[in-house]
């Protein structure tokens, strides 16, 4: 590690602020924390400094703190200056740096990668750390937080130990295969990986965590002048569809992003559905409108009652115009122009979401964990349903593998230590 380069970086908003944090990490943090405050703070301890460059000139007076490592958050030595925010006094501070020897500009993300390097955090904590820096709503803060926090981690340490038990099972039975006692797998031994092959599935069946950067979808829909725009300007609060009495006047698609409650929606306005005759463009839209009728997570119809797909929600909407016609089966009767009933959906909206995402403060899988979860299951329903223990044995590997690939550790050495620890090889 000593020969790696020190990084710096600022840490904090970009200036102008109120405060600069700019924060050096390796092994020549302490040289450099010395070199600019003219002394070595006590460890752990926040303490007044004058910055001052190569020349003796005053850069700045600022808090610093010393960190040595391993136990900091990147396990090296690590300093920290919180200076005034300023650009001229940030960009003061980060060339006096620069001009040391030993030092760079750290790269994106390096700190989290040797944090990452040095174990104080594995992939699935630093993929969360990750998602929290980009978090928009609640419910993206705080299933970030769960996985930055070692919630995943944690849930697929405590899978790979039933692995590494079950697996050890195995390699009794392969090396005593002469015992007596030895000689069969227990009884209870499929019962066990039964049941961890069905907690893998129930995870891969819970809502991705993509679906917190995308929203839950809903999707207006409706013949032409249903009020399908009316009621996509008041869901999304503000003027982003032209609202018209002119039949035909939405023609595209338009989507917002926005957050009720927390909860993170995309709202959708299309084209009225309609024989679009001889008006080309007006027939791609409703092409559109019907393509996004199939992605969507809920859909609501404006159109005549029972007319819409399955499983939309029958808006009765425009009631304070004259001549309304109310629907016998309307979920919602409301008026986007005089807010009436408006509150009442918004409410059943954020219910409906938040009961096909990820719960709060509930760990949830992206892609690529997902997709190394998956890996894990196939492997332990595979070894379930097999009678070699030569390639049950193969399939607990895979499953081993796959987890150590989620959390980011490649050795599987430890499963000998299981092993030893069960069994009393040396009798």
């Amino acid at each position: 590690m000593s020969d790696l380069p020190t990084i710096f970086a600022l840490s904090s908003g970009a200036p102008p602020a109120g405060v600069g944090v700019i924060r050096v990490s390796g092994p020549q943090a302490g040289a450099a924390l010395a070199a600019l405050a003219g002394r070595m703070p006590d460890a752990r301890r926040a303490s007044l400094a004058r910055l001052r460059g190569a020349d003796g000139a005053l850069l700045d007076e600022a808090l610093v703190l010393w960190f040595p490592g391993p136990n900091t958050a990147t396990g090296e030595d690590l300093a920290e200056l919180h200076s005034h925010g300023g650009r001229a006094v940030i960009a003061a501070v980060e060339a006096a740096l620069a001009a040391l020897p030993g030092l760079r500009r750290a790269e994106p993300g390096e700190f989290t990668r040797r944090a990452f390097a040095n174990g104080r955090i594995d992939l699935a904590e630093a993929e969360g750390l990750g998602d929290l820096l980009t978090a928009e709503t609640e419910l993206q803060r705080a299933a970030a937080l769960a996985n930055l926090g070692g919630a995943l981690s944690r849930q697929v340490e405590g899978w790979r130990e039933r692995v590494l038990a079950l697996s050890a099972e195995v390699e009794a039975v392969l090396d005593f295969s002469d015992e007596e006692d030895a000689a069969a797998l227990p009884e209870c031994f499929t019962w066990n990986i039964a049941a961890l092959a069905d907690e893998l599935r129930e995870w891969l069946a819970r809502p991705r965590s993509e679906r917190l950067g995308e929203g839950f979808r809903v999707v207006l829909a409706g013949p032409p002048n249903a009020g399908k725009s009316t009621l996509f300007n008041a869901l999304v609060e503000s003027e982003a569809a032209i609202t018209s009495p002119i039949a035909g006047t939405t023609r595209d698609v338009i989507e917002r992003a926005v957050a009720i409650a927390g909860v993170p929606f995309t709202f959708t306005d299309t084209a009225g559905l309609r024989d679009a005759g001889d008006d080309a463009i007006e027939a791609i839209g409703i092409a559109r409108a019907e393509a996004e009728l199939a992605r969507a997570d809920l859909v609501l119809w404006l159109g005549p009652e029972g007319a819409g797909p399955a499983g939309a929600w029958e808006i009765a909407a425009q009631a304070d115009r004259d001549g309304f016609t109310p629907k016998a089966a309307a979920l919602y009767t409301l008026s986007a122009a005089t807010g009436a009933g408006l509150a009442a959906l918004k409410t059943a909206l954020v219910e409906a979401a938040r009961a096909s995402l990820p719960k709060p403060g509930e760990a949830a899988l992206n892609a690529r964990q997902y997709a190394r979860l998956t890996e894990a299951e196939e492997a332990v329903r595979a070894a379930e349903h097999l009678t070699d223990p030569l390639l049950v044995a193969e399939e607990l590997r895979r499953a081993r593998l796959a987890f150590d690939r989620l959390i980011g550790r490649a050795t599987t050495e430890d499963m000998l230590d299981t092993l030893f620890g069960r069994f009393c090889i040396g009798k």
